[in-house]
């Protein structure tokens, strides 16, 4: 690794938390985006999972007041089966996969459709928002904005929608590490990462969460919800165009 692709990935890692510590979601397609270009599929999907967990299990710590734990431990029940099918298709996506999934994820979402009633506060939605949004980290290696449609159309308040969005997203990622550091670690290339550069985006990670629960504090609910859909529907344009390429190149 040179200073200067260090350098670059400690920036986008500071700047992609502030965005999730806002949003809780826009950041990590940004900087899955960022590491599939940069690195290995194998690397970046570690790499973004270690990020990504400390980020959000740092955000469900000062956020925690506002977490509603049944819903996590439900989710994770379907996470749990979606584990167990990776496991057992030994599936791992190539980079043109991730990009045009990763860049589809926000379309799909706002496309689907409020009579599906896909409220994560009723009975048995959160399992199945639990093994969709696992399934579709262990390809995309982001799924924020399907699992932002299961807590928007939800009666819970802006702060309760990142806090225990956060939980779950760091299970989530916590189960990316498990699979692709692990169980499916002989599918993929080495990796090939310092471990300096695990220990460097943390201390990141966190500052980046820290200064984006400021501005979240001080976003109003319906502005919250606009900025977060306009962000996503112009970066999905772009990595779609951009998994294009790197299919047909």
């Amino acid at each position: 690794m040179t200073p200067m692709l260090a350098v670059t990935t400690a920036i986008v890692v500071l700047v992609t938390a502030v965005l999730s510590g806002i949003f809780g979601m826009a950041g990590g397609m940004i900087l899955m985006a960022f590491l599939t270009f940069a690195y290995s599929v194998g690397a970046a999907m570690m790499l973004h999972g270690v990020t990504q967990a400390v980020s959000n299990g740092y955000r469900a710590v000062i956020n925690r007041s506002d977490i509603v734990w049944p819903i996590v431990a439900t989710n994770m029940l379907g996470a749990v089966l979606a584990l167990g099918l990776f496991l057992a298709v030994s599936f791992v996506p190539d980079k043109a996969t991730v990009l045009l999934l990763l860049g589809a994820i926000p379309f799909i979402a706002f496309s689907i459709p409020k009579s599906w009633g896909l409220d994560i506060t009723r009975p048995f939605i959160s399992p199945i928002c639990g093994f969709v949004v696992t399934a579709l980290t262990l390809t995309a290696g982001v799924a924020g904005p399907i699992l932002d449609v299961f807590f928007v159309r939800s009666p819970l308040t802006r702060h309760q929608i990142v806090a225990t969005k956060a939980v779950t997203q760091t299970l989530q990622h916590l189960t990316k590490l498990l699979y692709f550091g692990l169980l499916a670690a002989h599918l993929l290339p080495e990796a090939g990462l310092p471990w300096w550069i695990y220990v460097m985006v943390a201390p990141l990670a966190m500052l980046g969460t820290t200064l984006g629960k400021m501005v979240l504090d001080r976003m109003s609910d319906g502005h919250f919800r606009i900025w977060s859909r306009n962000i996503l529907f112009v970066l999905g344009a772009i990595l779609i165009w951009q998994g294009l390429g790197e299919l047909l190149g």
